[in-house]
């Protein structure tokens, strides 16, 4: 008998912004693919993208300057998310702020993403549901990911659902 196929991952999306709430806009972008390829970039404010929340910051690490400096356009960036996720879902763990500030970087462009952007729960059972904080924290402590950085939460949300998958429930 062949031996079962391991549960496929899903690709996973994440943005890091300038703060929450009304006003608050995406700094920072990265994604993690079903076969592993992460990509990650700053996107640089426009110039009516002006609200900076310092305790945003101080989370992520990412200064205005830096975003101003080394950003990619707002076009440019949904290009290459479009050219990397088109036709496909992609699971967010924080998926009110992240559907928000996902529209806020469409729409500066007037474009529609072409990829679908759901939560992460979806995925998941109630029991799974339950041990995402615990799991969660473990692969973090085991991967000793310390970055609060786009693209290593995207792995970071990858690997604990890898994690859930592998470990049944008793």
């Amino acid at each position: 008998m062949p031996e079962p196929k391991p549960p496929s991952l899903p690709a996973v999306l994440d943005f890091e912004a300038s703060g929450f709430g009304a006003g608050s806009y995406p700094i920072e972008v990265g994604f993690v693919l079903p076969d592993g390829r992460a990509f990650c970039s700053l996107i640089r404010p426009l110039p009516h993208w002006t609200r900076w929340d310092a305790s945003a910051e101080a989370v992520h690490g990412i200064s205005r300057a830096t975003v101003e400096r080394y950003g990619r356009s707002p076009e440019v960036v949904t290009e290459m998310l479009d050219q990397h996720l088109a036709n496909s879902r992609v699971y967010s763990d924080g998926w009110g702020h992240d559907y928000t500030w996902l529209h806020v970087l469409y729409d500066a462009v007037g474009r529609q993403p072409r990829f679908r952007l759901e939560n992460i729960r979806s995925l998941l059972s109630e029991e799974a549901v339950s041990r995402w904080p615990s799991v969660k924290a473990e692969v973090a402590r085991r991967t000793a990911m310390q970055r609060h950085r786009a693209s290593a939460d995207a792995r970071l949300l990858q690997l604990t659902i890898q994690e859930l998958q592998r470990t049944p429930t008793i």
